[in-house]
Order: structure tokens, then C-alpha cells, then sequence
């Protein structure tokens, strides 16, 4: 049987948070001159509002977390295609990242 409400609410470490609160201010950065991603800033301003609080649990709309769980899909996949054709150092940066990244969409799964 299908759950009809799900429960969007979140408990992140501070270093989760930290990343979190980190991509979405640069995808705030990236979207704010462009009006037609005026709603997905909103989104994301929000997400920070959010996080930045000092709750221990984060409560998160449908929205907010499809569109957060989306651009960090995108995410790792770039950074993935990044991982595979770098160098030693670099990839060892990038799969630091694409591991802390991986960590959180898995709290997002269902």
C-alpha cells in the first residue's frame, strides 16, 4: 500500500549542513540574474533559511527537496565524469566530494 503522506524532515551533521548551505548559495549565485529560475532561488534562499537555523531536525517541503535531490544528482554526475578522466590529486579531491555528496542523497532516498 502507498504511504499517502510522506515526511520531509531531516537530520543533517554540521558538515552536511555546511555542504548543503555551501551548494545551495552558489546555486542561488548562478540562478539570481536570470528571472526565469526566479522560483528555484526562492527555493534555495529557503533551503539556507532553513538550514542556517538551530533545529536539529530540517523540515523540508516536496519542492524543496525534489529540487535539492535533483541538482545534487546533477551534481554527481558531472563530478563523476570529472573523477574519471583526472589525474591523481584532482581525483582524489573530486571523490572526497563525490562521496560527502553521495552521503547526502542517500538521506533523501526513500
Amino acid at each position: 500500500m502507498k504511504k499517502l503522506f510522506k515526511n520531509y524532515e531531516f537530520e543533517f551533521d554540521n558538515n552536511q549542513k555546511k555542504i548543503i548551505t555551501s551548494f545551495s548559495k552558489q546555486a542561488v549565485k548562478q540562478m539570481e540574474s536570470d528571472e526565469r529560475f526566479a522560483r528555484d532561488v526562492n527555493i534555495f534562499k529557503s533551503i539556507i533559511d532553513k538550514l542556517s537555523s538551530a533545529e536539529e531536525k530540517v523540515k523540508l517541503t516536496k519542492e524543496e527537496k525534489t529540487r535539492l535531490s535533483f541538482q545534487l544528482k546533477e551534481n554527481t554526475k558531472h563530478l563523476d565524469k570529472k573523477v574519471k578522466s583526472s589525474w591523481f590529486l584532482t581525483k582524489w579531491f573530486y571523490k572526497n566530494m563525490l562521496n560527502q555528496y553521495n552521503n547526502i542523497l542517500s538521506i533523501f532516498e526513500d
